[in-house]
């Protein structure tokens, strides 16, 4: 009966999840590329099915691309992207360099991670609007008694709790994280 919701809820954590893995927390992590788009042949492309990425130490990614035209495209897309690093072009690869974040730095990535939590909330309370309007107007109509009505609320509300509970719990961890660096 709650499914829909219930996977609408799920999904909006997990797109949370994956806002969160593009926050980088100090290690050079090739999750960070993956909201940046290349235009590539007039599409945008993730970085990762134009280019290899690896990370040879810690702080650094290393992207080679499959197609040598393409290294400026990519350097251009690293350049407007939000990332905040400015990659080395060697001519045949970039690198960037992930440097130590400033305190500064660590309170604008808590910032992001607050930002994100409570957009994350917002719709999992828009997924529970949408939920009660949705019983409110069978009750309306006699599908359901009034009685059902208050239960089914009832429910919709654990459920809604639950998942917030959950997206605070990632934000703690997150932030937990981008304080250890």
């Amino acid at each position: 009966m709650y499914d829909e919701y219930e996977s609408k809820m799920k999904k909006t954590v997990e797109v949370l999840h994956s806002q969160y893995s593009a926050i980088r927390a100090g290690r050079a992590n090739a999750s960070v590329l993956d909201q940046i788009k290349v235009e590539y042949f007039g599409t945008p492309t993730p970085i990762n099915q134009i280019a290899s990425i690896a990370t040879p130490d810690p702080r650094t990614l290393v992207i080679q691309p499959w197609d040598a035209s393409s290294l400026k495209l990519i350097e251009k897309a690293l350049l407007t992207s939000e990332l905040g690093i400015n990659p080395m072009n060697d001519g045949r690869v970039l690198r960037l360099i992930f440097p130590q974040p400033t305190e500064e730095r660590r309170k604008e990535l808590v910032k992001q991670v607050h930002k994100h939590s409570e957009d994350g909330k917002v719709a999992i309370r828009n997924v529970r609007r949408d939920a009660v309007e949705k019983f409110k107007a069978q009750k309306k109509k006699g599908e359901i008694t009034e009685d059902d009505l208050t239960d089914t609320e009832k429910d919709i509300q654990k459920l809604t709790d639950k998942y917030i509970a959950e997206i605070e719990k990632t934000a703690a961890k997150k932030e937990s994280e981008i304080k250890e660096i």
